[in-house]
Protein backbone atom coordinates (compact mmCIF):
# COMPACT_ATOMS: atom_id res chain seq x y z
CA UNK A 1 0.00 0.00 0.00
CA UNK A 2 1.17 3.54 -0.71
CA UNK A 3 1.01 6.18 1.94
CA UNK A 4 -1.02 9.34 1.41
CA UNK A 5 0.50 12.75 2.03
CA UNK A 6 0.33 13.99 5.65
CA UNK A 7 -2.18 16.81 6.02
CA UNK A 8 -1.33 19.93 8.01
CA UNK A 9 -4.76 20.74 9.40
CA UNK A 10 -7.21 18.76 11.57
CA UNK A 11 -9.09 16.04 9.73
CA UNK A 12 -12.89 16.30 9.48
CA UNK A 13 -14.73 13.31 10.90
CA UNK A 14 -18.06 11.75 10.18
CA UNK A 15 -20.68 11.36 12.85
CA UNK A 16 -20.58 7.91 14.32
CA UNK A 17 -16.88 7.44 13.57
CA UNK A 18 -15.93 7.35 17.21
CA UNK A 19 -14.48 10.87 17.12
CA UNK A 20 -15.77 14.43 17.11
CA UNK A 21 -18.53 15.32 14.64
CA UNK A 22 -17.61 17.18 11.50
CA UNK A 23 -17.65 20.96 11.41
CA UNK A 24 -20.55 21.37 8.99
CA UNK A 25 -23.41 20.45 11.31
CA UNK A 26 -25.29 23.73 11.60
CA UNK A 27 -27.50 25.12 8.87
CA UNK A 28 -25.57 27.28 6.41
CA UNK A 29 -22.07 26.49 7.70
CA UNK A 30 -21.43 24.09 4.86
CA UNK A 31 -21.93 26.69 2.13
CA UNK A 32 -19.03 28.65 0.69
CA UNK A 33 -21.22 30.37 -1.93
CA UNK A 34 -24.31 29.58 -3.93
CA UNK A 35 -24.69 25.84 -4.49
CA UNK A 36 -25.00 24.78 -8.13
CA UNK A 37 -24.70 21.70 -10.32
CA UNK A 38 -21.43 21.53 -12.27
CA UNK A 39 -21.81 18.05 -13.79
CA UNK A 40 -24.45 15.40 -14.41
CA UNK A 41 -23.55 11.79 -15.15
CA UNK A 42 -25.54 8.65 -15.84
CA UNK A 43 -24.35 5.08 -16.19
CA UNK A 44 -26.90 3.26 -18.36
CA UNK A 45 -25.15 -0.11 -17.96
CA UNK A 46 -24.01 -0.77 -14.42
CA UNK A 47 -20.21 -0.52 -14.02
CA UNK A 48 -19.62 0.48 -17.65
CA UNK A 49 -18.40 3.90 -18.75
CA UNK A 50 -20.70 6.76 -17.91
CA UNK A 51 -22.28 9.54 -19.95
CA UNK A 52 -22.06 13.26 -19.20
CA UNK A 53 -25.09 15.47 -19.71
CA UNK A 54 -25.85 19.16 -19.98
CA UNK A 55 -29.36 18.29 -18.79
CA UNK A 56 -31.19 15.13 -17.83
CA UNK A 57 -34.71 14.04 -17.02
CA UNK A 58 -35.09 12.93 -13.41
CA UNK A 59 -36.96 9.77 -12.47
CA UNK A 60 -37.77 8.22 -9.12
CA UNK A 61 -35.10 5.63 -9.95
CA UNK A 62 -32.41 8.22 -10.82
CA UNK A 63 -31.34 10.19 -13.87
CA UNK A 64 -33.00 8.87 -17.00
CA UNK A 65 -31.56 5.48 -18.07
CA UNK A 66 -29.17 5.39 -15.11
CA UNK A 67 -28.28 1.76 -14.25
CA UNK A 68 -31.22 0.60 -16.34
CA UNK A 69 -29.14 -2.36 -17.55
CA UNK A 70 -26.46 -4.59 -16.11
CA UNK A 71 -24.53 -7.72 -17.00
CA UNK A 72 -25.23 -10.96 -15.15
CA UNK A 73 -23.60 -14.36 -14.94
CA UNK A 74 -25.27 -17.50 -16.24
CA UNK A 75 -26.75 -17.94 -12.75
CA UNK A 76 -28.19 -14.41 -12.77
CA UNK A 77 -25.74 -12.74 -10.39
CA UNK A 78 -24.81 -9.12 -11.13
CA UNK A 79 -21.35 -8.30 -12.51
CA UNK A 80 -19.50 -5.10 -11.65
CA UNK A 81 -16.04 -3.56 -11.73
CA UNK A 82 -15.41 -5.30 -8.44
CA UNK A 83 -15.00 -8.48 -10.49
CA UNK A 84 -13.68 -6.93 -13.69
CA UNK A 85 -12.26 -3.44 -13.80
CA UNK A 86 -12.16 -3.75 -17.58
CA UNK A 87 -15.90 -3.01 -17.65
CA UNK A 88 -14.81 0.63 -17.41
CA UNK A 89 -13.57 0.34 -20.99
CA UNK A 90 -17.02 -0.53 -22.29
CA UNK A 91 -18.63 2.59 -23.74
CA UNK A 92 -22.42 2.87 -23.80
CA UNK A 93 -24.69 4.98 -25.97
CA UNK A 94 -28.46 5.22 -26.32
CA UNK A 95 -29.10 5.53 -30.05
CA UNK A 96 -32.10 4.84 -32.29
CA UNK A 97 -33.99 2.70 -29.78
CA UNK A 98 -30.87 0.69 -29.01
CA UNK A 99 -28.29 0.36 -26.26
CA UNK A 100 -25.00 0.45 -28.13
CA UNK A 101 -21.94 -1.20 -26.58
CA UNK A 102 -18.50 -0.23 -27.86
CA UNK A 103 -14.96 -1.16 -26.88
CA UNK A 104 -11.70 -0.36 -28.63
CA UNK A 105 -10.68 -3.13 -31.02
CA UNK A 106 -14.09 -4.79 -31.05
CA UNK A 107 -17.17 -4.40 -33.26
CA UNK A 108 -20.02 -2.49 -31.69
CA UNK A 109 -22.99 -4.41 -30.37
CA UNK A 110 -26.54 -3.07 -30.63
CA UNK A 111 -29.21 -4.30 -28.23
CA UNK A 112 -32.84 -3.14 -28.52
CA UNK A 113 -34.11 -1.01 -25.64
CA UNK A 114 -37.58 -2.51 -25.77
CA UNK A 115 -37.69 -6.22 -25.07
CA UNK A 116 -40.37 -8.88 -25.30
CA UNK A 117 -38.27 -11.62 -23.74
CA UNK A 118 -39.64 -13.39 -20.66
CA UNK A 119 -38.41 -12.05 -17.35
CA UNK A 120 -35.75 -13.88 -15.37
CA UNK A 121 -34.73 -13.66 -11.74
CA UNK A 122 -31.45 -11.83 -11.09
CA UNK A 123 -29.53 -11.11 -7.92
CA UNK A 124 -28.01 -7.77 -6.97
CA UNK A 125 -26.53 -7.85 -3.49
CA UNK A 126 -29.29 -9.33 -1.30
CA UNK A 127 -32.10 -8.40 -3.66
CA UNK A 128 -33.64 -10.87 -6.08
CA UNK A 129 -35.63 -9.05 -8.75
CA UNK A 130 -37.09 -9.41 -12.22
CA UNK A 131 -35.12 -8.50 -15.33
CA UNK A 132 -35.47 -8.96 -19.07
CA UNK A 133 -32.48 -10.48 -20.88
CA UNK A 134 -31.57 -8.84 -24.15
CA UNK A 135 -32.52 -10.86 -27.20
CA UNK A 136 -28.89 -10.28 -28.25
CA UNK A 137 -26.48 -12.75 -26.68
CA UNK A 138 -23.76 -10.51 -25.23
CA UNK A 139 -21.65 -13.14 -23.47
CA UNK A 140 -18.98 -13.73 -26.10
CA UNK A 141 -18.72 -10.03 -26.93
CA UNK A 142 -18.22 -9.06 -23.28
CA UNK A 143 -15.68 -11.80 -22.72
CA UNK A 144 -13.64 -10.53 -25.67
CA UNK A 145 -13.96 -6.88 -24.62
CA UNK A 146 -13.67 -7.13 -20.83
CA UNK A 147 -12.48 -10.63 -20.03
CA UNK A 148 -15.66 -11.76 -18.32
CA UNK A 149 -18.77 -13.46 -19.66
CA UNK A 150 -22.05 -11.69 -19.01
CA UNK A 151 -25.53 -11.35 -20.45
CA UNK A 152 -27.06 -7.89 -20.69
CA UNK A 153 -30.38 -7.59 -18.85
CA UNK A 154 -32.81 -4.71 -18.52
CA UNK A 155 -34.71 -3.73 -15.39
CA UNK A 156 -38.19 -5.17 -15.91
CA UNK A 157 -40.86 -2.42 -16.11
CA UNK A 158 -42.86 -2.21 -12.91
CA UNK A 159 -40.27 -4.10 -10.86
CA UNK A 160 -38.29 -1.31 -9.21
CA UNK A 161 -36.24 -2.23 -6.17
CA UNK A 162 -37.06 -0.41 -2.93
CA UNK A 163 -34.24 1.27 -1.01
CA UNK A 164 -33.71 0.38 2.63
CA UNK A 165 -36.28 2.06 4.86
CA UNK A 166 -33.68 2.02 7.64
CA UNK A 167 -32.13 5.00 5.84
CA UNK A 168 -34.98 6.48 3.81
CA UNK A 169 -37.40 6.55 6.77
CA UNK A 170 -40.99 7.25 5.88
CA UNK A 171 -40.04 8.26 2.33
CA UNK A 172 -39.87 5.49 -0.27
CA UNK A 173 -36.80 5.32 -2.46
CA UNK A 174 -36.78 3.40 -5.75
CA UNK A 175 -33.85 2.17 -7.78
CA UNK A 176 -33.15 -0.02 -10.82
CA UNK A 177 -29.68 -1.61 -10.77
CA UNK A 178 -27.84 1.01 -8.73
CA UNK A 179 -26.31 -0.53 -5.62
CA UNK A 180 -28.99 0.79 -3.29
CA UNK A 181 -30.18 4.35 -3.97
CA UNK A 182 -31.22 6.43 -6.96
CA UNK A 183 -28.68 9.26 -6.81
CA UNK A 184 -25.10 9.86 -5.70
CA UNK A 185 -24.06 13.43 -4.90
CA UNK A 186 -20.48 14.66 -4.46
CA UNK A 187 -19.21 18.16 -3.74
CA UNK A 188 -16.26 19.44 -5.76
CA UNK A 189 -14.65 20.72 -2.56
CA UNK A 190 -14.70 17.23 -1.05
CA UNK A 191 -12.62 15.90 -3.93
CA UNK A 192 -10.30 18.89 -3.72
CA UNK A 193 -9.73 18.17 -0.03
CA UNK A 194 -9.16 14.46 -0.65
CA UNK A 195 -6.73 15.23 -3.46
CA UNK A 196 -4.76 17.50 -1.13
CA UNK A 197 -4.09 14.40 0.98
CA UNK A 198 -3.24 11.98 -1.83
CA UNK A 199 0.19 11.39 -3.35
CA UNK A 200 -1.44 11.88 -6.78
CA UNK A 201 -4.66 13.67 -7.63
CA UNK A 202 -7.60 11.60 -8.84
CA UNK A 203 -10.44 12.67 -11.16
CA UNK A 204 -14.07 12.79 -10.10
CA UNK A 205 -14.76 9.86 -12.45
CA UNK A 206 -13.22 7.50 -9.89
CA UNK A 207 -16.28 8.07 -7.69
CA UNK A 208 -18.95 7.74 -10.41
CA UNK A 209 -21.33 10.42 -9.09
CA UNK A 210 -24.61 11.39 -10.69
CA UNK A 211 -24.64 15.01 -9.52
CA UNK A 212 -21.55 17.12 -8.81
CA UNK A 213 -22.04 20.29 -6.75
CA UNK A 214 -20.05 23.49 -6.39
CA UNK A 215 -20.44 25.89 -3.47
CA UNK A 216 -20.27 23.44 -0.56
CA UNK A 217 -17.38 23.26 1.85
CA UNK A 218 -15.53 19.92 2.00
CA UNK A 219 -17.81 17.07 3.11
CA UNK A 220 -20.73 19.39 3.79
CA UNK A 221 -22.91 16.95 1.86
CA UNK A 222 -22.73 14.80 5.03
CA UNK A 223 -25.15 17.18 6.73
CA UNK A 224 -27.60 18.01 3.95
CA UNK A 225 -31.16 16.91 4.56
CA UNK A 226 -32.67 18.00 1.25
CA UNK A 227 -31.70 19.75 -1.95
CA UNK A 228 -34.40 21.64 -3.85
CA UNK A 229 -33.99 22.60 -7.51
CA UNK A 230 -37.27 24.33 -8.27
CA UNK A 231 -39.82 21.51 -8.50
CA UNK A 232 -37.22 18.78 -7.93
CA UNK A 233 -36.53 17.74 -4.35
CA UNK A 234 -33.85 15.25 -3.33
CA UNK A 235 -33.47 13.76 0.13
CA UNK A 236 -29.98 12.79 1.27
CA UNK A 237 -30.29 9.49 3.11
CA UNK A 238 -26.93 7.76 3.60
CA UNK A 239 -23.20 8.37 3.16
CA UNK A 240 -21.82 6.34 0.27
CA UNK A 241 -19.34 3.71 1.43
CA UNK A 242 -16.65 3.14 -1.16
CA UNK A 243 -15.21 -0.03 -2.67
CA UNK A 244 -12.38 -1.22 -4.92
CA UNK A 245 -14.01 0.46 -7.93
CA UNK A 246 -12.51 3.76 -6.72
CA UNK A 247 -9.04 2.26 -7.25
CA UNK A 248 -9.81 1.48 -10.90
CA UNK A 249 -8.70 3.82 -13.67
CA UNK A 250 -11.99 4.61 -15.43
CA UNK A 251 -10.25 5.03 -18.79
CA UNK A 252 -7.96 2.00 -18.89
CA UNK A 253 -9.95 -0.30 -16.60
CA UNK A 254 -6.74 -1.15 -14.69
CA UNK A 255 -6.44 -1.32 -10.92
CA UNK A 256 -4.26 1.57 -9.80
CA UNK A 257 -2.89 0.79 -6.34
CA UNK A 258 -4.94 1.19 -3.17
CA UNK A 259 -5.77 4.88 -3.30
CA UNK A 260 -8.05 6.59 -2.48
CA UNK A 261 -9.22 3.87 -0.07
CA UNK A 262 -6.04 3.94 2.00
CA UNK A 263 -6.22 7.67 2.61
CA UNK A 264 -9.98 7.70 3.14
CA UNK A 265 -9.49 5.02 5.78
CA UNK A 266 -7.37 7.48 7.77
CA UNK A 267 -10.10 10.10 8.21
CA UNK A 268 -13.41 9.09 6.61
CA UNK A 269 -14.11 5.72 8.20
CA UNK A 270 -17.66 5.30 9.45
CA UNK A 271 -17.67 2.47 11.97
CA UNK A 272 -21.45 2.06 11.97
CA UNK A 273 -21.37 1.28 8.22
CA UNK A 274 -18.07 -0.63 8.38
CA UNK A 275 -16.58 1.38 5.55
CA UNK A 276 -15.10 4.63 4.33
CA UNK A 277 -17.53 7.26 3.09
CA UNK A 278 -17.26 9.72 0.22
CA UNK A 279 -20.34 11.36 -1.26
CA UNK A 280 -23.98 11.09 -0.29
CA UNK A 281 -26.76 8.82 -1.53
CA UNK A 282 -30.12 10.45 -2.19
CA UNK A 283 -33.67 9.61 -3.23
CA UNK A 284 -36.26 11.63 -5.12
CA UNK A 285 -39.10 13.16 -3.10
CA UNK A 286 -40.64 15.35 -5.82
CA UNK A 287 -40.13 16.11 -9.49
CA UNK A 288 -40.40 12.83 -11.39
CA UNK A 289 -40.28 13.73 -15.09
CA UNK A 290 -38.74 17.17 -14.61
CA UNK A 291 -35.22 18.04 -15.76
CA UNK A 292 -32.01 18.99 -14.01
CA UNK A 293 -29.32 20.93 -15.85
CA UNK A 294 -25.75 21.96 -15.28
CA UNK A 295 -25.85 25.41 -13.69
CA UNK A 296 -29.07 24.80 -11.77
CA UNK A 297 -28.86 26.31 -8.29
CA UNK A 298 -30.00 24.50 -5.20
CA UNK A 299 -31.76 25.50 -2.04
CA UNK A 300 -29.99 23.54 0.70
CA UNK A 301 -31.99 22.37 3.71
CA UNK A 302 -29.67 21.21 6.48
CA UNK A 303 -30.20 18.56 9.10
CA UNK A 304 -30.51 20.10 12.56
CA UNK A 305 -27.27 19.43 14.46
CA UNK A 306 -29.10 17.43 17.12
CA UNK A 307 -31.22 15.42 14.65
CA UNK A 308 -30.61 11.66 14.79
CA UNK A 309 -28.74 10.13 11.85
CA UNK A 310 -29.69 6.60 10.84
CA UNK A 311 -25.99 5.72 10.46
Amino acid sequence: MTEGNPHPHPLPRLRGSGSESNTFSRAGEGVSGSVAITALHSYPVKSCRGLSHVASVVRATGLEWDRHWMFVTDTGRFITQRESGALARVEVAIENASVVLRAAGHPELRCPIEETTPTMRVRIWRDVCAAQPSRVDTRDWLEAAAGIRGQLVRAAPGHDRISSAAFTGDDEGRVHFGDAYAFLLVGEASLEDLNSRLPRKLPMARFRPNIVLRGLRPYAEDDIDRLVFGGIELKCVKPCTRCITTTTDQVTGQRDGDEPLRTLQSYRRLASLNGVAFGMNAILLNGDGRSLAVGDRAEVIWRPPDAPRPW
